[in-house]
C-alpha cells in the first residue's frame, strides 16, 4: 500500500478529517476527537513520537471513520466528516491519503 509518511501531505487545515461515533466502550490512544459537541464526534487527531497532529480528509470516508470509532472504543460509526467541520487543528497534519478497508484494528494499519 502506498504511504507517503508521517507528515507529508498536500493539505491545510481546512481540510482536517473527522468522525461521528456510536455508543463508548473504551478508550485506545494515541488517537483522539477534539472539538466537537459530544464525547464521540470530533476532529480526528493522531499522537506520533508524543506531538498530537492531524489527519487530512483527502479520500477520507466511512471505512476510515469505522476504524476510527473501533479504535476509540466506540460501538458503531454514523458517517465521516471532513472539511474541518469540528474546526481546523494545529501542528502537523500526520496522515494524509488514509485508505482504510474497514477491517484495520488501527489507523495506523491503513495506508496512507
Amino acid at each position: 500500500c502506498p504511504f507517503n509518511g508521517w507528515g507529508i501531505s498536500d493539505c491545510w487545515h481546512d481540510q482536517d478529517a473527522g468522525v461521528v461515533c456510536g455508543d463508548y466502550t473504551q478508550p485506545f490512544p494515541p488517537l483522539r476527537l477534539v472539538g466537537g459537541p459530544t464525547p464521540n464526534s470530533g476532529r480526528v487527531e493522531v499522537q506520533y513520537y508524543g506531538v498530537w497532529g492531524t489527519v487530512c480528509h483527502d479520500s477520507w470516508g466511512i471505512l476510515d471513520a469505522k476504524v476510527v470509532c473501533r479504535q476509540l472504543g466506540y460501538n458503531g460509526t454514523i458517517r465521516a466528516s471532513t472539511n474541518a467541520e469540528f474546526g481546523q487543528g494545529t501542528g502537523p497534519i500526520w496522515m494524509d491519503y488514509v485508505g482504510c478497508n474497514g477491517s484495520e484494528s488501527s489507523l495506523d494499519r491503513c495506508p496512507f
